[in-house]
C-alpha cells in the first residue's frame, strides 16, 4: 500500500509543494482492518487518527434505551476519529465500526502534535480539516432540522452514494433519524416516483 492517495488527498485540502506533503505522510503507518473490527469502542481514548484509503467504517452511540444510533459513515479518502475524543484527551462516546475490510493510514496523537509545531504547512492543513469537518456537522445538525427525512434520504444518495453498497438499511435509517420502516416507506414511494 502506497502513500499516494494520502499525499493527494494533503495536497487537495491545502495545496503544498509535493516535499512537504511526503515528511507530513511520514508519520503516518499502515494498518488493515476487517468487517466488524473496531477501530475505537465507547469508553476509550481516542489515540489515533485514520486516513481510509479504501473500506467502509460507521460510528455510533447506544442511546438510553440501548439502540444503535450511526452518528456518521467514512469511505475512501477521509479521516475518521472521534474528534472530541482525540484532542480533549478524554473516554470517547463513539464507537467505529469497520463495515468493509479496510486499509488505513493512522497517526498518532503524540505525532499529530508533533507536525503541528513543527510543519507549518501542517498547521494550516489542520486549521482546513477543522473547518472541513465543522461545516460538515453543522450541515448535518441543520438537515436533521429543516429537512424532511425524505430530503434527506435523497441528500444522502446523491452525496454518498457508498453508503448503499456498504451499510444495512437499519444503519442508514438511524443516521437519517427515521425508523427501518419508514426509510422501507420512502425508498418504495421514490422508486414508484411518488
Amino acid at each position: 500500500m502506497g502513500k499516494e492517495s494520502l499525499i493527494n488527498f494533503i495536497q487537495q485540502i491545502l495545496p503544498m509543494p509535493a516535499e512537504k506533503a511526503a515528511l507530513i505522510s511520514t508519520f503516518f503507518t499502515p494498518k488493515s482492518y476487517y468487517k466488524n473490527d473496531f477501530l475505537l469502542k465507547e469508553g476509550k481514548i481516542c489515540t489515533e487518527s485514520h486516513f481510509v484509503e479504501s473500506g467502509f467504517l460507521r460510528s455510533y452511540v447506544v442511546d438510553i434505551e440501548g439502540n444503535e444510533v450511526t452518528t456518521d459513515f467514512y469511505g475512501s479518502n477521509i479521516f475518521a476519529n472521534d474528534f472530541l475524543s482525540f484532542f480533549k484527551r478524554i473516554p470517547s462516546n463513539e464507537n467505529i465500526q469497520v463495515l468493509a475490510d479496510c486499509q488505513t493510514w493512522v497517526i498518532n496523537y503524540e505525532d499529530l502534535q508533533t507536525c503541528f509545531h513543527t510543519i507549518p504547512e501542517f498547521r494550516e492543513f489542520g486549521r482546513m480539516m477543522l473547518i472541513n469537518n465543522y461545516s460538515r456537522l453543522k450541515e448535518r445538525m441543520l438537515g436533521m432540522i429543516q429537512l424532511t427525512a425524505e430530503q434527506r434520504y435523497e441528500k444522502l444518495i446523491a452525496s454518498h452514494t457508498e453508503v448503499f453498497q456498504n451499510a444495512p438499511l437499519k444503519y442508514i435509517a438511524s443516521y437519517l433519524g427515521i425508523t427501518d420502516t419508514s426509510l422501507s416507506r420512502i425508498r418504495k414511494e421514490i422508486a414508484r416516483g411518488k
